[in-house]
């Protein structure tokens, strides 16, 4: 072969190896590929969140310590100064502090009733979940505990069957409502707080949890045994109420905060030494709304 046929050669060979890498870059980066189509990495969306920590209205479930009861005077509610619902500027509802004051008052219902326990709760949420909330609250359990004798305190298997209830009850009737869940409160810290008090001492034998608060000076083996049955039993109500929760997405407790609180003298009704005080709502309230706008459970 001539030195120009060799020249061609080597240069047609050059040309189609340049050729050949531009090909390859082709079809990376942005531009087509063999199809002819672009190849852009389109964005993912952002999931939604399955937690809204800004509910637009909100539903209570409980017993006496969301009607406020002995809160405002002796041995009646007071709905006002309620921790989940209440209106009253001492207090700064949950309910308040996520929808306003005028939304508190246009879209926030309170279905506790005193004396209420965990059977009760699937009517109560039955008839909460009619205004078809996006959050319900629920704090209840103290009752079950607090019984004439702790051999009638609710068995923690019935606890569990009539919660698990309640929670069908708005699931099936509002998938996406979410559900905020209080511990239930350390009731032999209330007793070793209140016991202190004379006139508490006298109304608590009116009956106020009678299986904690009974013989209220005693501390005798037998005493300090039945109060520390009822601590437990308490404790046991917890885990189930921790338990059910986790397993509905939507659902989230206060991670034991409320049976934690450190409840004082300030805290407590100075009628009966037992049920939050106008500042304990309040702390109920504040508790509750730390846990529901929480980035994470």
């Amino acid at each position: 072969m001539g030195m120009r046929a060799r020249a061609r050669a080597v240069a047609a060979v050059v040309a189609l190896a340049v050729v050949g890498v531009a090909g390859c870059d082709a079809v990376g980066g942005d531009s087509p590929g063999p199809s002819g189509s672009p190849t852009r990495a389109v964005p993912s969306p952002k999931p939604t969140p399955v937690w809204d920590r800004s509910p637009s209205s909100v539903a209570a479930v409980g017993d006496s310590i969301t009607t406020g009861f002995d809160a405002c005077e002796v041995l009646s509610d007071c709905r006002e100064v309620s921790w989940a619902t209440g209106s009253s500027p001492r207090v700064d509802s949950l309910a308040v502090r996520l929808l306003g004051k005028a939304g508190a008052a246009r879209r926030s219902w309170n279905h506790a009733v005193s004396g209420a326990r965990m059977a009760d709760l699937p009517a109560q949420m039955a008839r909460a979940v009619r205004h078809e909330p996006e959050l319900v609250t629920v704090l209840v359990g103290a009752n079950d505990a607090c019984r004439p004798t702790t051999s009638a305190m609710t068995s923690v298997a019935s606890f569990r069957a009539d919660f698990e209830k309640a929670m069908r009850t708005v699931r099936e009737a509002l998938p996406k409502t979410q559900v905020y869940v209080a511990s239930v409160p350390n009731l032999k810290r209330l007793w070793a707080q209140g016991r202190t008090s004379a006139l508490g001492r006298q109304v608590w034998k009116l009956g106020i949890c009678p299986s904690m608060l009974g013989d209220a000076e005693a501390v005798d083996a037998a005493a300090t045994l039945r109060r520390e049955t009822v601590h437990q039993r308490v404790q046991e109500y917890n885990e189930v109420l921790a338990q059910v929760c986790a397993k509905d997405k939507r659902c989230r407790t206060d991670g034991g905060a409320v049976h934690d609180y450190r409840f004082g003298t300030d805290q407590l009704s100075h009628w009966d030494w037992f049920h939050p005080s106008v500042n304990g709502q309040a702390r109920l309230a504040e508790i509750a709304y730390r846990s529901v706008t929480a980035r994470r459970p």
